[in-house]
């Protein structure tokens, strides 16, 4: 599931554009970029997942109309907003429209860094609750037996040198076995593993 998350970024400056595509693919964030609204319009699928990086003010279509253009198509990736004209009333309305953040240029790295990271959680947990059980069973098919034993444990809130006590092998084992286990689940978290947990048959 992480695998398919994305940036876009939306923003008509080319300078913006390049500083992010470097700041966010050092990151080893997915980024796909745009230089107006419409040509992101005209390029949107639904099957699109991961978080909007959006700038307020451009030719054409402007970023506020953009995030009630996707509401209204039932697009439901979280927004950031940024803008160099910063004003209550722009911020305001974006919330309004549920934006993760709204961040005035020049932007802070950390604060922008900080709010992707929370936009991509807010998308894991919409794409967990989302999962029918058919498609939690065929992802938990894939598990090997250890790491299903694994995953029972860390559900129950055991600590990994509990785990690896209660089945003879090493922590760092165990690490690795989690690792494998939730890559496979495609979830980043011990919340998320739980959530998904939960769409389980008893």
């Amino acid at each position: 599931m992480s695998d398919h998350l994305t940036v876009f970024i939306v923003d008509d400056d080319p300078a913006v554009r390049d500083a992010l595509s470097l700041l966010l693919g050092i990151q080893d964030y997915r980024v796909a970029v745009f230089g107006d609204a419409e040509s992101f319009l005209k390029a949107y699928k639904s099957e699109w997942r991961g978080c909007l990086v959006l700038d307020i003010r451009m030719p054409g279509m402007d970023g506020l109309t953009l995030q009630k253009h996707l509401a209204q198509l039932g697009c439901e990736l979280p927004v950031i907003i940024m803008t160099g004209h910063g004003d209550v009333a722009s911020a305001r309305e974006a919330f309004r429209a549920f934006a993760v953040d709204f961040l005035e240029k020049p932007l802070d790295h950390r604060k922008l860094l900080a709010a992707i990271a929370d936009a991509f959680s807010r998308q894991r947990t919409r794409l967990v609750a989302e999962m029918n059980r058919s498609d939690i069973e065929r992802l938990l098919a894939r598990l090997t037996p250890r790491e299903r034993e694994v995953m029972a444990r860390v559900v129950a809130g055991q600590h990994n040198r509990d785990i690896a006590a209660e089945l003879g092998i090493s922590a760092r084992t165990v690490e690795v076995h989690k690792a494998r286990m939730m890559d496979k689940l495609g979830v980043n978290n011990v919340a998320d593993l739980v959530r998904l947990n939960l769409e389980l048959p008893s």
